[in-house]
């Protein structure tokens, strides 16, 4: 086996200090995310020190783009990944690609996958309505605050 296959086959293992240093998160972050059950080390070392690999990264830098980028709660963020991570998509996945299935059975997995991916939109659509009822409030607060201030400007001309 040449070198390179070599490193391409041994997973990126990080400590829990480099992955809070790359992703821009705490250690303690990570820590209180793994009690909620949304990130798992890939393992420990002794004393138990966490080791990350490439991919458990991904998963705490996407975790941290859904509460930050789109607003999500903890709560929110775990119906996605639950969602993503749902052991049935990863069976249609495999058996759609890999299976040697009858186009009929292939129709029923992808079938199942634009379900799940319909309810992961329908909460997408549910977040961004009431972020845009939000946004649709401050506005509006801002107009009001900007009338009255034009108002008491007014005011102080005379």
């Amino acid at each position: 086996m040449s070198r390179h296959a070599t490193a391409q086959a041994t997973p990126l293992v990080l400590r829990i200090g480099e992955v809070a240093k790359l992703t821009g998160l705490t250690t303690r972050t990570l820590r209180y995310w793994e009690e909620q059950g949304l990130i798992r080390p890939s393992g420990y070392r002794g004393r138990g020190e966490r080791l990350y690999s490439q991919t458990d990264m991904a998963r705490a830098t996407r975790i941290k783009d859904l509460q930050e980028l789109l607003g999500f709660s903890l709560a929110e963020v775990r119906v996605v990944l639950d969602t993503e991570d749902n052991e049935a998509l990863d069976r249609v996945r495999s058996e759609y690609r890999w299976g040697d299935s009858s186009p009929q059975r292939r129709r029923e997995l992808l079938d199942d996958a634009i379900t799940a991916n319909r309810h992961l939109l329908e909460r997408l659509d549910t977040t961004l309505a009431r972020l845009g009822a939000f946004r649709d409030e401050r506005v509006a607060k801002s107009e009001r605050l900007e009338e009255l201030r034009r108002e008491l400007d007014g005011d102080d001309v005379d």
